[in-house]
């Protein structure tokens, strides 16, 4: 397990870093395709913050799950949102990951569609009434 949870430790850094030829090395081969169009966005339309390893436990002899909590932001919207995510590893030869999906938290770290609903009617913008320091009142 100590092995894992320092494979663990370098992929989430890593992908943090934006070192994706790095982290690409411990992701399973059948993984790849689904690892690279979940992370196609982060460092572009996306950025990380902060990734936190929560904890890494076995699920049988070569198993082990992974909780990893993400916080990150779009660079046109600037609030702070946080994303944990379960990641499924395996050893074979060497810990590879093979599956990573939203535990709970923000939806979009991991390319899910966002739908933004408009509102139905047009708001009016919001007006304040004017004080006049010292003004008499008519």
């Amino acid at each position: 397990m100590a092995k894992a949870q320092e494979v663990v430790q370098e992929f989430n850094s890593a992908t943090r870093y934006g070192r994706s030829e790095i982290a690409i090395d411990h992701v399973a081969a059948a993984a790849r395709e689904d690892f690279a169009a979940h992370h196609r966005a982060w460092g572009s339309g996306l950025r990380i913050a902060d990734t936190e390893v929560a904890g890494v436990r076995p699920k049988g002899e070569h198993d082990a799950e992974a909780i990893v909590r993400v916080s990150w932001y779009r660079p046109e919207e600037q609030d702070l949102r946080m994303t944990t995510l379960k990641q499924t590893w395996h050893d074979q030869s060497g810990w590879r990951l093979v599956c990573e999906e939203r535990l709970e938290g923000d939806i979009g770290l991991l390319s899910e569609p966002i739908v933004y609903e408009a509102p139905s009617e047009p708001r009016e913008p919001a007006r304040f009434p004017t004080i006049r320091l010292g003004a008499t009142a008519e």
